[in-house]
């Protein structure tokens, strides 16, 4: 049997010089290749076709756009109370980066490789650091916790500010009948009842909550390294410091 295809992936950039750990992009092809490996065959194949599909269909001028602003966004902390994007803003930039759910194994990879590599940096420059997703905090926490995670983890409940951000999908079909033949529903891994989940994205929010930085990938195996991100953060850190 033939092997199944995959969609293309972004490009990889290189970690720094002061690493020998591969990318992201690297540790995502890892994946895919051990999934290769181990993986019903068929179950990969509707994991590759549903993340192709995204790539193909997905409403890219719906999506936050460089120069839109953030407003009245108040998010959950799952280390308990509320999240007030304005009141960040007030201390500095903020970058969102959105992901799945606690469990989601290539989210498991993404936020511990930022805490290492992205998060450093980002403070240094004086630039908080958010991860956002649906699931309930009292679930969400639990990534926080497993990884040590630095910056703060935070609940988008019901996808509120993903749907305004244009970056929710809704499971294919196909998805959606092979979870249920295993009884498991997206929803309640989730937390969420639906089976809405948030794009990859990372977005970067200078003090005025205009953005200035936004990538949504909308196949969950492509993440933006940090280095991009270290880059756009550091222009905007530039524009305030010559303000």
């Amino acid at each position: 049997m033939s092997q199944p295809s995959v969609p293309s992936a972004a490009a990889s950039v290189a970690p720094s010089a002061a690493t020998a750990e591969p990318s992201l992009g690297q540790l995502y092809a890892d994946l895919h290749a051990h999934r290769v490996a181990t993986m019903d065959p068929a179950q990969l194949q509707l994991n590759i076709d549903q993340r192709r599909e995204l790539v193909e269909t997905a409403d890219r001028a719906a999506f936050v756009q460089v120069g839109d602003r953030l407003t009245d966004v108040v998010l959950a902390d799952v280390e308990g109370g509320a999240l007030d994007l304005d009141a960040l803003l007030a201390r500095g930039p903020v970058a969102l980066v959105f992901f799945r759910f606690a469990g989601c194994p290539a989210c498991n990879i993404a936020l511990p490789y930022y805490q290492r590599h992205l998060w450093p940096g980002l403070r240094d420059l004086g630039v908080q650091l958010v991860a956002v997703s649906p699931q309930p905090a009292d679930r969400l926490v639990e990534i926080k916790r497993r990884h040590d995670l630095g910056f703060a983890v935070a609940s988008d409940k019901d996808n509120a500010l993903g749907h305004r951000l244009g970056i929710v999908f809704t499971a294919n079909a196909a998805t959606q009948a092979a979870s249920l033949a295993k009884g498991s529903h997206l929803g309640e891994v989730t937390g969420t009842g639906t089976w809405d989940l948030p794009m990859p994205t990372v977005i970067l929010l200078d003090r005025a909550g205009v953005v200035r930085f936004v990538d949504v990938t909308p196949d969950w195996l492509a993440r933006t390294e940090p280095g991009v991100i270290l880059d756009a953060a550091r222009r905007v850190a530039a524009v305030a410091a010559a303000a």
